[in-house]
């Protein structure tokens, strides 16, 4: 574990993370479990990444904890990822103020009940201050929800006379999201190999990298986490640009290939 450490170079990590914490109920049930004991488990994977992820410096960490889809799920299940939620809140309350990390959340937390509601600000108040990683927490979040809940915003304001509707542009826009103040991911990362990213912050990872393991959720420790940063340094990031060789090259062939014929 030092080793991998070591090996990771801290200019090349990204400035910002979000994951789709997937596999706690395939996990379970490979060891002959109920799910809810893969969520348990989660919560260390949760703890682990948290605290990794402050110590390297990054500004903030995205995690899909609850999306507006999970409420359809047996109500034994929604029940017991609701306690659970609480009992993370009120637990890691020493963890998050050890390593200065700062709380928030995104989402539409009015379906949250008032005793979870009421426990997550008590916890982002106790960490407002802290100015290293933000945690932001997606509870009762669906991302084509975020976009129509900017949209509404936007139109509420056009209509007041405070906004121009020509003069709406992406930065407007963005400005009415859930957590405008925080960076796109220049990383997403899921778990349990599943290739989508299910109704996860559509509009913020427009140009983030993505990186998919096999490696079941509550499987997910420092090594793996490391793994997902150093793939991340590998990749040539253009948003939508060509590499700066390309470009010398192109230059130059386009030069040579205008340039008059001598006979």
């Amino acid at each position: 574990m030092k080793n991998e450490t070591l090996e990771l170079d801290r200019k090349l990590l990204p400035r910002s993370v979000a994951v789709i914490m997937d596999g706690n109920g395939r996990w379970a049930r490979r060891r002959g479990f109920l799910r809810i004991r893969g969520h348990r488990k989660g919560v260390d994977a949760v703890r682990t990444t948290v605290t990794e992820c402050a110590r390297l410096g990054l500004e903030a960490l995205f995690l899909y904890a609850f999306s507006s889809e999970n409420w359809s799920r047996p109500r034994q299940e929604v029940d017991f990822l609701m306690k659970t939620l609480g009992d993370f809140l009120v637990a890691e309350r020493a963890t998050l103020m050890d390593n200065n990390v700062r709380l928030t959340h995104c989402g539409r937390i009015e379906a949250l009940p008032q005793e979870i509601r009421r426990t997550l600000h008590e916890t982002e108040s106790m960490t407002a201050d802290n100015g290293g990683l933000t945690l932001c927490l997606a509870l009762s979040y669906g991302g084509r929800q975020e976009l129509v809940d900017a949209a509404r915003e936007l139109a509420r304001a056009a209509l007041r006379g405070e906004v121009d509707v020509d003069a709406i542009d992406e930065a407007m826009f963005a400005s009415r999201l859930y957590r405008p103040e925080l960076p796109d991911p220049d990383l997403l990362i899921r778990t349990a190999g599943q290739m989508r990213i299910s109704n996860f912050l559509l509009w913020q990872i427009s140009y983030s990298e993505f990186y998919v393991t096999d490696t079941c959720w509550p499987d997910f420790d420092v090594s793996e986490l490391h793994r997902a940063f150093r793939a991340y340094a590998q990749r040539d990031r253009r948003f939508g640009r060509i590499s700066h060789e390309e470009a010398e090259e192109y230059e130059s062939r386009s030069a040579d290939e205008t340039e008059p014929s001598r006979r």
